[in-house]
């Protein structure tokens, strides 16, 4: 719950401030389950919910956040600089697109949910799941082309080079 949260939230105090609205949601809900799903799927939407809730009321109010200082990182053996830096990049490209997207790519992609658990967690049809996350995946592959490959210079053709026959 707390990964769902974080991710589709980015943020950790708005995500805990999210998740302790969904328990808070599902305690008070508790005696209205139906059982006609499993718990998680259950807890999983409320989840979902509290963060779009969240993304709506600071949509409303919009905030800066501050840039974080980098102190107190940890000493790995590996590139944990450019790890983090490949992180924000795809953090930032994720806040690119627009919510209706960002929500199953992250439940997909990110934690690994099928796509009907998905579905019946945004509570939204399996092909809806389905067109929102390839929408999505094809806004990131623009936005995230110079990861896979650095040296090209345009990694992912558009339409217009697809229909004049470039990109190949």
């Amino acid at each position: 719950m707390w990964a769902v949260a974080l991710r589709t939230l980015r943020d950790p105090e708005e995500a805990a401030d999210a998740l302790q609205d969904a328990f808070i949601s599902a305690f008070r809900a508790a005696g209205n389950f139906r059982a006609e799903s499993q718990v998680t799927t259950w807890l999983h939407r409320i989840v979902v919910n509290a963060c779009l809730d969240r993304v709506r009321r600071k949509q409303a109010r919009p905030t800066v956040p501050l840039p974080e200082t980098g102190f107190n990182e940890p000493a790995a053996p590996r590139d944990s600089m450019a790890e983090r830096e490949t992180r924000l990049v795809i953090d930032e490209a994720l806040g690119q697109l627009p919510e209706e997207q960002r929500a199953p790519i992250v439940l997909v992609d990110v934690e690994g949910y099928s796509v009907s658990e998905t579905a019946k967690m945004l509570g939204i049809a399996e092909g809806t799941v389905k067109s929102r996350c390839a929408r999505g995946r094809a806004k990131l592959a623009k936005v995230l082309g110079h990861l896979r490959n650095p040296d090209a210079p345009a990694n992912v053709p558009t339409s217009e080079s697809k229909r004049l026959g470039e990109g190949r």
